[in-house]
C-alpha cells in the first residue's frame, strides 16, 4: 500500500507561503491562522451589496462657476458611498485657458456627454445649476438612456428654440449687445453677494469665477422633448433668492405630477449655502 507524504513534506516545498490571516510558524513548513473558507465569500457578497446601493452622480456647475462649488456636496455623497463626477466646463474654472469665441452651448453639452460615455457612465443623476438647466436638457438630446433622473437646482429650463440671453438680466444682455464693439467674448461674473452667498464664503466663491463664454447665451436649442420623456425628474428651488424666472418655472412644473418640487431656504449657489440640504435631496431621488 502507498504511503501517504507527510503534511510537513508537502508544505516545506513552497516555504515562503505566507496566509492572509496570519504569518508563517516559525517552524518550517507551518502555517499559523489559516483562513477560514468562507472568508473570501464574505467579503465579495459586502461588495456586491455596495455596488448594488451606489449611485453615480454628474454634477454640472453654473455660469462663472467651475466643478470646484461642487466639492462639499461632492464629498457628503462620496462619504455615503456614491461615485461623484463634477467636470468644469470648457473655458471656465482650471479650464479657463480654453476660453474662446467658439465655445458656445453645443461644446458645454458635449463636455457633460464625454464625461458619460468616456467614464461608461450608467443610471446617472444629473444634476444642473442655474445656467446648467440649458445643459442638462441639451445631454438629455444625445444620452437619455444614460440617464437615470435629472435634478434642476435653481436652474433654467429651455424649450425648443429657447436661448439664455431670453431670460437674463438687462446687464447682461446690454454687454451681449455692446461685444461687435468692445470686443469681449466672456460674460464677467456676478458677486458673490448677488448670488446670496453667505459673508464667509463670499471670497471663494469670488476668488474662483471665472468670465463665462458670450456665446453660451446666444445660441438656441434644438429640442425635441428628450428631457420631459425621462421619468424621474426633481427640480429644487432656493428661496432665498428672489428670481421671476425661477418662480414662473417652479408654478408650471407643480402642475406636472412627472416632476417633484423639493424647496431650499438658501441663496441661489445652494451647493456652497446649504450643501447638507442639497446632498440630502440628491440622495433621495
Amino acid at each position: 500500500m502507498p504511503v501517504r507524504p507527510s503534511r510537513r513534506k508537502r508544505v516545506a516545498r513552497i516555504p515562503h507561503l505566507r496566509s492572509e490571516a496570519g504569518a508563517m510558524d516559525a517552524r518550517p513548513g507551518r502555517v499559523s491562522n489559516p483562513p477560514a473558507p468562507a472568508s473570501r465569500p464574505r467579503r465579495s457578497l459586502r461588495a456586491a451589496i455596495r455596488r448594488t446601493s451606489m449611485k453615480t452622480f454628474v454634477l454640472v456647475h453654473g455660469a462663472w462657476h467651475g466643478g470646484w462649488c461642487w466639492r462639499r456636496v461632492s464629498d457628503l455623497l462620496v462619504e455615503q458611498g456614491h461615485r461623484v463626477f463634477a467636470p468644469t466646463l470648457t473655458g471656465l474654472g482650471e479650464r479657463s485657458h480654453l476660453l474662446g469665441p467658439a465655445v458656445g452651448l453645443d461644446t458645454h453639452v458635449a463636455d457633460v456627454v464625454n464625461v458619460i460615455k468616456w467614464e461608461r457612465l450608467e443610471d446617472v443623476i444629473l444634476v444642473g445649476h442655474s445656467y446648467a438647466g440649458f445643459i442638462l436638457t441639451g445631454v438629455a438630446e444625445q444620452v437619455a438612456d444614460r440617464i437615470g433622473a435629472l435634478v434642476f437646482l435653481d436652474a433654467f429650463m429651455p424649450e425648443n428654440g429657447s436661448a439664455m440671453i431670453d431670460g437674463t438680466s438687462q446687464g447682461v444682455r446690454d454687454a451681449i449687445a455692446a461685444a461687435p464693439q468692445t470686443g469681449e467674448i466672456a460674460l464677467k461674473p456676478y458677486p458673490a453677494a448677488a448670488l446670496g452667498v453667505a459673508e464667509p464664503d463670499r471670497p471663494w466663491v469670488d476668488g474662483l469665477c471665472t468670465p463665462h463664454p458670450m456665446k453660451t447665451y446666444t445660441d438656441r436649442m434644438v429640442l425635441t422633448g428628450a428631457r420631459d420623456r425621462i421619468a424621474k425628474k426633481v427640480f429644487i428651488r432656493a428661496k432665498g433668492f428672489p428670481n421671476a424666472a425661477f418662480d414662473a418655472v417652479t408654478a408650471k412644473l407643480a402642475a406636472d405630477p412627472s416632476w417633484r418640487m423639493e424647496a431650499l431656504a438658501c441663496g441661489h449657489d445652494a451647493m456652497v449655502a446649504d450643501p447638507q440640504g442639497v446632498a440630502r435631496i440628491l440622495l433621495a431621488v
